[in-house]
């Protein structure tokens, strides 16, 4: 993943915290073989839940823009499903 996606000037309005959250992400995304990529995802979901943190759907979506950039097709598609994924998740834990 490209370290640029912080320069982003959509991201000047969010939370540090968040901010502080996604570059941990993107470090443990890095180094996470292709196949473990989802259950790394859920787990920093997960972690982030725990903290308290939770990401609008706007900004959701503005950093999945952002980090998909540099993506293959294949690894495009697989960031939409861990979305899709991501949203039901959410909508399970506001019931």
């Amino acid at each position: 993943m490209n370290i640029n996606w912080k320069q982003d000037p959509r991201l000047r309005n969010m939370n540090p915290q968040k901010i502080s959250m996604l570059t941990e992400f993107a470090k443990r995304v890095e180094s996470t073989p292709k196949d473990q990529l989802v259950p790394t995802l859920l787990n920093l979901n997960a972690e982030a839940s725990r903290k308290g943190i939770q990401f609008s759907n706007e900004e959701t979506d503005l950093l999945i823009t952002i980090m998909s950039a540099n993506m293959t097709p294949n690894e495009r598609k697989r960031m939409d499903t861990l979305r899709m994924l991501s949203q039901n998740m959410m909508k399970r834990n506001t019931k």
